[in-house]
């Protein structure tokens, strides 16, 4: 009897790997394996050795348990060194591609918008107008918002920039980006430094949390002091307008995050004239006008 109970006490890490991924989403504690184990790279690696029998995790589940494979210096060291090249690779081609295209403006919108959505057309028509009035346009090079901003500058004959990112779903390529001028990104972070960097202003439509994670990273990066304080255009007043507000009332005047002058970072309106004016505006303070 007591011989059965320590045999039952010394299990081996493979075996508490073994509970483990069959207990996977049980909730309980996740146990690490010992470090003198054969490390594994992920549960993958284990099923094909032989040592998990439980049924195929998702790809969530298996992203999720790889955070608590423990590895050695020489597994990091092989795999980070992998992923820097990677994204130098995507900077310098960035670099490359947009370093002479002259002024342009950013267009951040929806992938999901249908070209007959009112906000699809107002979208073209600014790209459009922001052509005729000297600029180029860069947008995320998908569907939707940026497919209609690519659009509006294809059709004035302008340079239409696409930055496109690699997702399992809904993003692919528009027709209307210039061959030269689009860049495919593995990394969002790659991808942001290119909106901000080469644009000389922001036009904002409707959007998801995309769109907020793009409009929200050029207000912190204007308002830091880390770049120059670029127009930023918000299109569609009942779209944008209970969003500032909750800023305003709750951010500013009661948790007194942000200052009041933040908020004069943005401009909303609802009229496609009316945005390119404050850019054009913005630069004519200074004396400035589009070089091509």
């Amino acid at each position: 009897m007591k011989m059965n109970i320590m045999k039952k006490l010394r299990k081996t890490s493979k075996t508490k790997l073994n509970d483990e991924s069959q207990n996977t989403g049980s909730g309980q504690t996740i146990i690490q394996p010992d470090i003198n184990d054969n490390k594994a790279k992920s549960i993958t690696d284990l099923r094909e050795s032989g040592q998990v029998t439980a049924p195929p995790a998702s790809e969530e589940d298996i992203k999720i348990r790889q955070a608590f494979v423990d590895k050695d210096w020489n597994e990091i060291k092989i795999a980070d060194s992998w992923q820097i090249f990677k994204v130098m690779a995507e900077f310098v081609d960035g670099f490359e591609k947009l370093g002479k295209i002259g002024p342009c403006v950013s267009i951040f919108g929806s992938a999901r918008t249908k070209a007959d959505n009112n906000y699809y057309i107002m979208a073209e028509e600014i790209a459009a107008k922001l052509v005729r009035h000297g600029y180029g346009v860069i947008t995320g090079g998908g569907p939707g918002i940026m497919e209609a901003g690519n659009k509006g500058a294809h059709s004035e004959g302008g340079k239409s920039v696409g930055l496109n990112i690699q997702l399992p779903f809904e993003q692919f390529n528009n027709i209307y980006i210039d061959a030269d001028k689009l860049i495919n990104f593995d990394y969002f972070f790659v991808r942001k430094v290119m909106f901000v960097k080469y644009a000389q202003g922001f036009i904002v439509m409707p959007g998801g949390f995309g769109t907020l994670d793009e409009l929200f990273e050029a207000i912190t990066l204007i308002q830091t002091r880390k770049i120059g304080a670029f127009p930023i255009v918000l299109v569609g007043r009942s779209y944008w307008e209970g969003l500032f507000k909750w800023i305003e009332d709750v951010m500013l005047n009661v948790e007194n995050n942000i200052h009041k002058e933040d908020l004069d970072l943005v401009h909303i309106v609802d009229d496609a004239t009316e945005a390119v004016k404050i850019i054009d505006d913005f630069y004519g303070k200074y004396l400035l006008s589009p070089n091509f």
